[in-house]
């Protein structure tokens, strides 16, 4: 069976090229849905063969679900611009048969920050669907993080390595830009605004990262990782807040 590998980007000219060379391994075609990038993504996607279509951005469920439609193939190997195939990965795809439309493919994820890969509770192991047909399942049309939906699923061997973040400032840097989106969305689907919610979603993520998920016994991984998620949970909730009051109809004047 034939496979799509599609990625969808913004400003991945240092990323691109590696991401498109580890999916020419296993797909016959790749599909770049890029949103409307400044740098030259679009460009060095186009002269290793890819399909590059410009797209406003529109959340990544929708922006992925574009991504869909312009693939010739119904299965479909879904990227993003900073993740590579490991070995092991390449040789389960090859070997499996795909012949029933309604499974997902689930792989475990490595994800770096720098050269230090992150152990700690909701970072590995961290499996995800990301082969699947897209006549059966497919991502979420949501506007902040999306996964894929298929009636069934298999978890296979292999890794998808994800190189997060470049150090601790970048982290700081995208948790700032994915709270935004996260609130966005939470905003667009009529999510209302509450002064206790931001605190009380923040101590239920510290409490399952750093109790129920163990990061309590995963060193400093397990700290740091409780902690950027106590934070971001905490911004999305209070951005979501923030934008309630800035859409509010102004009070009226005497």
């Amino acid at each position: 069976m034939k496979i799509s590998g599609t990625i969808i980007t913004f400003n991945e000219e240092d990323h691109i090229e590696a991401v498109i060379g580890s999916l020419q391994k296993v797909c016959d075609e790749i599909i770049v849905v890029d949103s409307l990038s400044t740098d030259r993504t679009a460009e060095i996607a186009e002269s290793l063969g890819a399909k590059v279509i410009m797209q406003k951005y529109l959340g990544e469920g929708k922006q992925r679900n574009v991504t869909e439609e312009h693939s010739s193939n119904d299965w479909i190997l879904a990227l993003d611009a900073d993740e590579r195939l490991d070995d092991e990965m390449v040789e389960t795809i090859k070997s499996l048969s795909l012949d029933d439309p309604k499974i997902g493919y689930e792989f475990n994820r490595k994800s770096y920050r720098g050269n230090h890969w992150m152990r700690g509770p909701g970072f590995y192991p961290d499996y995800l669907i990301r082969l699947y047909n897209k006549t059966e399942g497919g991502y979420e049309p949501r506007f902040g993080h999306a996964g894929v939906k298929t009636p069934a699923k298999r978890r296979v061997p292999g890794h998808i390595i994800h190189y997060t973040y470049d150090d601790i400032s970048d982290w700081l840097a995208r948790m700032n830009q994915v709270t935004s989106l996260d609130a966005q969305g939470m905003f667009e689907r009529g999510r209302p605004p509450s002064n206790i919610r931001p605190a009380l979603s923040a101590f239920n993520a510290g409490f399952k990262k750093f109790i129920l998920k163990g990061g309590i016994f995963r060193g400093i991984d397990g700290w740091t990782i409780t902690l950027t998620s106590v934070f971001r949970t905490y911004m999305k909730y209070l951005k979501l807040n923030e934008l309630h009051e800035q859409n509010a109809a102004p009070p009226e004047k005497n």
